[in-house]
């Protein structure tokens, strides 16, 4: 009854259009409830994805509501103009170039390996199977926090813009989520990605007009003038040589960090041909500058309208609240519903897949049958839509942190064996091995060293600690490599020759 009485006190336009997006995720599950008979259906919707939806997918899947609330909200002020690098970081580090160095060899050797998710990649370029058991593990157990911080950077800004409390917001996300998750898999995610990534693209840009156009802002000009000058004499801001440590590790942990995460690279898996990745490649990229900078682009101004003295965490949901009238407000809140389904759904569904194909078929029960093993990934993938519900009402840490943390361990324990893996004919089972226990073990005594020597909590923040880690990784694999095993010839003739350009091309021919 709380509910249904706050409702009420929701403009009707921002009610109509909350509940139009409501309806059109009912929509979309419904008409793909019959995509998904098989596992290959349910987890990468039969690699039959095109350009633009897997560009829209790839995008969705990277920004969530933390962005605008934890993120541009956050250091809109204490960076001023300077944030927006990293949303350029974003652009040109964390989608063009995964895009333009990973995308073609990443779908050539999944599909050479027949290999459907990143622990079998594992399991399959080094030969080994315990490898597959421990990324499957590690991805099952870091993402959830993850998803956690995407349920409450969400339900902080509903809460404060429409009155609606922070447990049915969670309540609702979750179910939407749960439900296209379920009845229509990849597919209905990349379909549902699509129609949001469209209303991010248009809430960005009506954002950013009525909040330098609203009168304490006053134009981009004055707005950042303005800014400037308040930075200038708040000894608050911080000093600047701490300021550039911790924009610089901001901007290489959510850049870099997309290069090892399995929720973004599961997107080349999925994409028809290479046709589509050139088409991908720049709409993905033009996504990114928009949804990205954008939003740090607001933020950057956030406080001129809604003060100083208001809670890092509190100003974007303020600065709507003031500078969006009725209807566009409505709006800009599916965008922020869109970004965080689009990231859990895709957080869900590589835990999933993690947790049925990896675990409960690799080791569990090896016979299974492709529908028991399907069934059982659809149930984990609401198994984490719901443990990371529970997560987020009982509001752990602050939303950065918690994102920081799951990508430095994600991003850090992988991100050297996908991409040697890729391309050096060397890189090896124990570098390998070395990478994913060396990373997770440095990223988590270096966070309990920032909890318990406050000396250190300045210069080992969870982001950070995350670059670190994926630093580690970058340089082990390659040097661990130099010294032990290599593969097998005959899986390096397979994945190595096979896929090269010209090899690929002779066998695919014009269907690429």
């Amino acid at each position: 009854m709380r509910f249904l009485r706050e409702m009420k006190k929701m403009d009707w336009l921002n009610y109509t259009v909350f509940g139009l997006y409501i309806l059109g995720m009912i929509a979309i599950a419904y008409y793909s409830r019959k995509r998904t008979a098989t596992v290959k259906d349910t987890l990468l919707g039969n690699r039959n994805t095109g350009g633009w939806m897997s560009a829209f997918a790839y995008g969705a899947t990277y920004f969530s509501a933390v962005v605008f609330v934890g993120y541009a909200g956050g250091f809109g002020y204490k960076y001023g103009i300077a944030v927006i690098s990293i949303g350029i970081g974003n652009a040109l580090i964390g989608s063009l170039m995964p895009w333009l160095l990973f995308s073609r060899k990443t779908r050539r050797i999944t599909r050479t390996l027949d290999v459907k998710t990143m622990p079998e990649y594992f399991e399959a370029r080094y030969e080994t199977k315990r490898l597959k058991l421990i990324s499957a593990a590690i991805i099952l157990i870091f993402l959830i926090p993850y998803s956690a911080s995407v349920y409450q950077g969400l339900g902080y800004i509903f809460e404060q813009a429409l009155g609606i409390p922070f447990a049915w917001i969670i309540v609702i996300l979750a179910a939407l989520t749960a439900l296209y998750l379920f009845f229509g898999g990849y597919y209905a995610t990349t379909l549902s990605d699509f129609f949001q990534g469209i209303i991010m693209l248009l809430g960005i840009v009506l954002m950013i007009v009525f909040v330098y156009n609203h009168d304490k802002v006053n134009g981009i000009i004055n707005g950042i003038m303005k800014i400037e000058e308040w930075r200038a004499a708040d000894a608050s801001v911080g000093d600047a040589g701490n300021n550039l440590y911790t924009l610089i590790s901001l901007v290489l942990l959510t850049s870099l960090g997309t290069w090892g995460l399995p929720q973004i690279v599961h997107k080349f898996y999925t994409v028809r041909n290479e046709n589509a990745i050139k088409k991908a490649t720049w709409v993905s990229t033009g996504f990114a500058v928009i949804i990205s900078a954008g939003a740090y682009f607001v933020g950057v101004v956030a406080v001129l309208v809604v003060g100083r003295e208001i809670p890092s965490g509190n100003r974007m949901a303020q600065l709507m609240i003031e500078t969006l009238p009725a209807g566009v407000l409505g709006l800009i809140l599916v965008l922020l519903l869109s970004a965080s389904m689009s990231t859990l759904s895709g957080i869900a569904l590589v835990s999933g897949g993690a947790g049925a194909v990896d675990i409960f078929k690799g080791f569990i029960f090896k016979k299974a049958k492709d529908k028991t093993v399907n069934l059982i990934m659809k149930l984990i993938c609401l198994g984490v839509v719901l443990i990371s519900a529970i997560i987020a009402a009982f509001n752990p840490t602050t939303i950065v942190n918690l994102m920081s943390f799951s990508w430095g361990v994600l991003g850090g324990c992988f991100i050297g064996p996908f991409i040697y893996g890729l391309y050096m004919k060397k890189a090896s089972k124990a570098a390998a091995y070395t990478s994913i226990i060396g990373a997770l073990s440095l990223t988590l005594g270096l966070y309990i060293i920032s909890r318990t020597v406050p000396a250190t909590a300045a210069w080992l923040a969870p982001p950070a600690i995350g670059v670190y880690s994926m630093i580690f990784s970058l340089i082990v694999t390659p040097i661990v490599s130099r010294f032990t095993a290599p593969p097998s010839q005959e899986l390096l003739d397979k994945i190595m020759v096979k896929t090269d350009e010209k090899a690929w091309t002779q066998e695919t021919g014009a269907a690429e």
